[in-house]
């Protein structure tokens, strides 16, 4: 194949640096920032037929506005919230994300969450690392895990890996999700503010989108309590944060293990002020190993595009 009769390929915003190795073998890439002012893109950009973008980026009706030959959207996430899904459809351009394979590593971060924000352990090497300890303070005690109600909010797939990893410490683990899954094994709890008062850490799993914006909401968090700990490992936009803000500065609830947020990657004050809070810079999927298995998939996608064929992980 010639570099000429390449497909034509925009990076929005940036990329996994493996990922845009492999586009550049197949097509001709135009990298395109993703606060670029549309009207003033080169024409060689506009005759893109794909356009690959991290989840957090994603592609809104605009952009797609912008390119007119574009055929395919390629995300590197399994998370959509950010494309116009309904825009695509109706204008015929398919969509592609990364399901599955990050599934294994956000379950081991959600619960390295757990754990660094039940047991302090954040806090506490803070503490050794400062020479408090050295010098005679004594931490305060921590909250346990062993044997305790762990609710899972969204029982798909990163929600039932992280059920399985929990599963031989929780004293029970509980679920909501909109609707019972007939095949799981965990009691659901259907009303919201029930299963947040019955857990006594809840894990955020549920996917985003307009559909679950602030799901968790004031009333969640007053229903989960004072000894009640929340872990997010979803989309900052599926919490009220400042009403987890207001929360945790009135130990309304006990303490937050957070990899997500809403304006990533700004990070509310108050919360890198708080001992009882464990924060991550969005690094569920964030392995050498599964970023190059979302990359691989990215290309597959793309590849089999281009080729005819159908789709191997389609949203649209």
């Amino acid at each position: 194949m010639t570099e000429n009769s390449r497909p034509i390929i925009v990076a929005y915003g940036p990329l996994y640096p493996y990922l845009m190795e492999g586009l550049e073998r197949r097509f001709t890439v135009h990298c395109v920032a993703a606060d670029a002012d549309l009207a003033t893109l080169d024409p060689a950009v506009r005759n893109a037929r794909a356009l690959v973008s991290f989840g957090s980026v994603g592609a809104s009706a605009a952009i797609m506005d912008a390119l007119p030959k574009l055929e395919m959207i390629g995300l590197f996430s399994v998370g959509y919230d950010k494309v116009d899904v309904d825009h695509a459809r109706a204008q015929g351009i398919r969509v592609s994300n990364t399901p599955d394979v990050l599934t294994d590593d956000v379950a081991d971060l959600a619960v390295g969450l757990l754990y660094a924000t039940v047991r302090n352990i954040a806090a506490n090497d803070r503490m050794v690392r400062s020479g408090a300890w050295e010098r005679g303070e004594k931490p305060a005690l921590s909250g346990r895990v062993t044997g305790r109600t762990i609710g899972i909010l969204g029982l798909g797939r990163i929600g039932r890996a992280i059920a399985m990893r929990v599963a031989p410490v929780a004293g029970e683990i509980i679920y909501h999700n909109r609707r019972k899954a007939p095949e799981s094994p965990y009691r659901y709890v259907a009303d919201p503010i029930a299963f947040a008062r019955e857990s006594d850490v809840l894990i955020v799993a549920t996917s985003g989108g307009p559909e679950a914006a602030k799901l968790v909401d004031a009333a969640i968090l007053d229903a989960l309590g004072a000894e009640g700990v929340i872990i997010n490992i979803s989309r900052g936009s599926v919490i009220d944060e400042n009403a987890l803000v207001a929360a945790l500065a009135d130990k309304r609830i006990a303490g937050a293990g957070l990899d997500v947020f809403v304006a990533e990657p700004h990070v509310p004050s108050a919360l890198m002020a708080m001992d009882h809070v464990v924060l991550q810079p969005h690094q569920g999927s964030a392995t050498v190993q599964t970023r190059a298995a979302m990359a691989d998939l990215v290309l597959a996608n793309l590849d089999a595009h281009f080729a005819g064929k159908p789709l191997v992980t389609p949203v649209v």
